[in-house]
């Protein structure tokens, strides 16, 4: 089985994909996570953003790998373990820039559906283009979203649950930006697909969303 969850930054994918993995014995794939890891290691390397040449090929040669169980995830790059750093506002803006080039996001989709695929039992998969582009013909889709100022509030508990530093309205800033580039770059643009089940998580609670997602996957199922 695959599952596809969708959504702007902030919007509870990877927490709710990690709930439903574990409660289905499947995979967990944070795709988020390797668009990090990959913006991290142009960061590291001291490339500028703007060459998109040189962040290619950090993408190609880049060893990216999801290790562990979905709520222990472990994040290696080039054998380093990079699971906290990836998790900055840095990191995620990275993220966002790179995600915007196109070879950089086939590399990445291409190791994405071997990783599906080669799950025993199945997967589920987060990002912004998993059932339009990843795995189109994923068994269930969702796409999940939220009022801009209410994944800012979350996105910033998180972040003071972390022990980082930052504001409120540097963090509504930081997503309307992220959310600027997904809808707007040219390859695989945050979209809807045809298929899936929104879900408006604005005044949920994780846990509301989680069961309403569980039983739109049985009820799938039957």
């Amino acid at each position: 089985m695959i599952i596809a969850i969708d959504g702007p930054s902030g919007a509870g994918k990877s927490t709710l994909g990690k709930m439903l993995a574990k409660n289905l014995g499947l995979l967990y794939l944070d795709t988020g996570a390797m668009y990090r890891a990959v913006g991290l290691a142009v960061a590291k390397s001291g490339t500028s953003f703007e060459n998109q040449d040189e962040i290619i090929e950090i993408a190609r040669h880049s060893k990216i790998e999801l290790i562990g169980e979905p709520d222990s995830l472990e994040v290696k790059l080039d054998g380093k373990d990079i699971s906290a750093e990836i998790r900055t506002n840095e990191a995620g803006q990275a993220a966002s820039i790179v995600s915007t080039i196109s070879e950089v996001r086939k590399i990445l989709v291409r190791h994405q559906r071997k990783l599906g695929e080669n799950a025993p039992h199945g997967c589920v998969l987060d990002g912004r283009d998993i059932g339009t582009i990843v795995f189109p013909n994923a068994d269930v889709k969702f796409f999940l979203t939220a009022k801009p100022e209410a994944r800012a509030r979350r996105r910033y508990e998180e972040e003071r649950a972390r022990g980082r530093v930052s504001t409120y309205e540097e963090t509504l800033t930081e997503i309307n930006l992220r959310d600027e580039r997904d809808v707007s770059r040219a390859d695989s643009p945050l979209s809807i697909a045809a298929d899936a089940i929104v879900v408006d998580t604005s005044e949920l609670d994780l846990t509301e969303v989680y069961e309403l997602m569980l039983e739109k996957i049985n009820s799938d199922e039957r």
